[in-house]
């Protein structure tokens, strides 16, 4: 079986009367996530990690923030082209292993809605998607409320 892992990390800022999207939920919140496309920290971590295993580069070289077409555009898309490409690479994900810095809004009743999702793009099993949410102990900017981000694990086997 040949294995290939990869890590992918991203970081937005935050602020005021923007939707917060979250692993491919919008999550109930005052404050969002700014970006050139929707922003969801955790999906953009996650294409890193499966276009870094396949050695594809990453978010950034397939879908620039400097390409209009991208502006707003909903980052499960992005998942789902990213994994178009690792699957044209003859790779299949096994499992996702990552972890969302965010002070509040707790995270941790839509992680479940989050795995659904993910699970679905990625032709997984939702059990195959680990999320954890924690916070940074009001430290830096992530504890400030300023900031969020994402660090996302994945392994994929040849198809």
């Amino acid at each position: 079986m040949n294995l290939r892992i990869g890590f992918g990390v991203d970081v937005h800022r935050l602020g005021e009367g923007l939707p917060l999207m979250v692993g491919g939920v919008e999550i109930p919140s005052t404050i969002g996530a700014i970006g050139h496309s929707d922003a969801d920290v955790l999906l953009h971590a996650i294409c890193d990690a499966i276009l870094g295993a396949a050695n594809l580069r990453d978010i950034g070289y397939h879908f620039s923030d400097k390409d209009p077409k991208y502006k707003g555009i909903d980052s499960k898309i992005l998942l789902a082209e990213s994994f178009r490409l690792v699957k044209e690479k003859g790779y299949n994900v096994v499992n996702l292993d990552c972890t969302v810095i965010l002070e509040r809004p707790r995270l941790n009743p839509s992680v479940p809605a989050m795995m659904e999702t993910i699970a679905g793009i990625l032709k997984i099993e939702s059990d195959c998607v680990s999320i954890k949410a924690t916070t940074h102990e009001q430290v830096d900017s992530f504890g400030e409320g300023q900031a969020i981000k994402a660090y996302a694990v994945c392994l994929l086997n040849r198809a």
